[in-house]
């Protein structure tokens, strides 16, 4: 009999394991996850980026928790000699219609506390970055770059080292409460504990509906595709470089992200995956597939986004295009700069009246916890989404 079960072993589970036995260290604890290693799938299929707030609504969960969480993830890291590198983000506006929004931009993450945000004109653009062309940009000097499986495994090591145990191959399928319990069916067994805490990504909303939650909001898969820019011309972008974004439109558009080993992802579109593991295009999953277009929240979304939709869906197939949308910020950048890169499966929570789900959606369904929504910056903000959530159970948990 475990006092808690987590399922997942992504970086929110693995961060809220660590926060319950440093909060709790008499706590029986396990993390179950269906794969056979940490940060299978978002965890470990992400840009790394430390995100800095900018983004973010005043007051919402999403622009809270990240400030916290960005500051907690940079101490962690330097506790555990996890390399990271804060190469700082320029938001460029590459046209006067854009300087509005740039302008909002810039005072919401003010508002959210952001540290040592700069406005920059065309030629101190080009100080920082002499590729990089724009009319105006945001100079963010606190995002950072970090491998987040290095993460994610060094909290798997803290959780071990306080007593914790971690078992992957344990595919959950089922959750029975009673009499105080919960019986959590897995495909390696039955586990018995008296809370569980699901953090479960692309699957969320499928075992919320399996411990009494209900239906909404649902998650549809969107999977993102990266070109890497041809080592030789990694020299063009030293920092982060991404666009302003667009309240009309769900995603946020490409963007220059370089990584710690020296390269520079170009990305992501955005467009359905066919699977919800469906990390290329050919993954298809029948079963993931109808659900995501059978829900009415995404018939609603793709009637509302079908031209950008389009778009997307086309740079998806052509290099040539994906090219012009970099070239808005990189001019000198040419075809053949761009090289086959990674992709990630992004888990989208619809309502369902197809409104996407922007901020941190965490639910309670008696003894059992859910994480329902952790998009981005969800990995930059895993230390303080932990606390809020031990914070949930606190209170029924032991202290001796």
């Amino acid at each position: 009999m475990f006092d808690v079960v987590v399922v997942g072993a992504g970086l929110v589970g693995l961060a809220t394991a660590r926060e319950l036995l440093l909060r709790f260290p008499r706590v029986r604890l396990a993390v179950v996850e269906k794969e056979g290693k940490v940060a299978a799938h978002q965890s470990g299929h992400n840009s790394g980026v430390i995100h800095s707030g900018l983004y973010y609504r005043p007051g919402s969960l999403k622009a809270r928790a990240c400030v916290a969480g960005a500051a907690k993830l940079i101490r962690y890291c330097e506790e555990q000699g996890i390399p990271y590198r804060l190469i700082g983000k320029l938001v460029v506006a590459t046209n006067p219609d854009e300087i509005p929004r740039l302008l909002e931009l810039f005072q919401r993450g003010q508002a959210n506390g952001v540290q040592g945000l700069q406005l920059l004109s065309p030629e101190e653009i080009r100080e920082r970055e002499p590729a990089v062309t724009g009319v105006r940009a945001i100079w963010s000097p606190r995002t950072g770059i970090v491998d987040f499986v290095r993460v994610a495994e060094a909290l798997a090591d803290d959780i071990r080292t306080a007593g914790g145990e971690i078992r992957l191959g344990h595919h959950v399928m089922a959750f029975r409460q009673g009499n105080g319990t919960i019986a959590i069916e897995t495909s390696a067994g039955c586990l018995e504990t008296r809370f569980a805490l699901v953090c479960a990504g692309l699957f969320s909303d499928r075992l919320a509906r399996a411990s009494g939650g209900g239906p909404d909001p649902a998650i549809v898969p969107f999977r993102g595709d990266y070109y890497v820019l041809r080592p030789e011309r990694s020299h063009l972008v030293r920092t982060n470089v991404y666009p302003v974004p667009d309240p009309r439109f769900p995603f946020l558009g490409v963007h220059f992200t370089p990584r710690l080993d020296g390269s520079v992802w170009l990305g992501p579109n955005a467009v359905l995956a066919f699977a919800r593991e469906g990390y290329r295009r050919t993954d298809v999953d029948w079963h993931d597939l109808w659900e995501a277009v059978s829900y009415p929240g995404f018939r609603i979304l793709a009637r509302r986004y079908w031209r950008v939709g389009l778009m997307e869906l086309w740079r998806d197939f052509s290099r040539r295009a994906f090219l012009r949308e970099l070239q808005r910020f990189v001019p000198e950048l040419e075809e053949d700069d761009l090289l086959p890169g990674p992709s990630g499966v992004r888990a989208q929570a619809v309502t369902r009246d197809g409104q996407l789900v922007d901020d941190f959606v965490l639910e309670r369904h008696g003894r059992v916890v859910h994480v329902r929504n952790a998009p981005s910056p969800a990995a930059t903000s895993c230390l303080e989404i932990a606390r809020l959530l031990v914070d949930e159970l606190a209170e029924s948990l032991p202290t001796r």
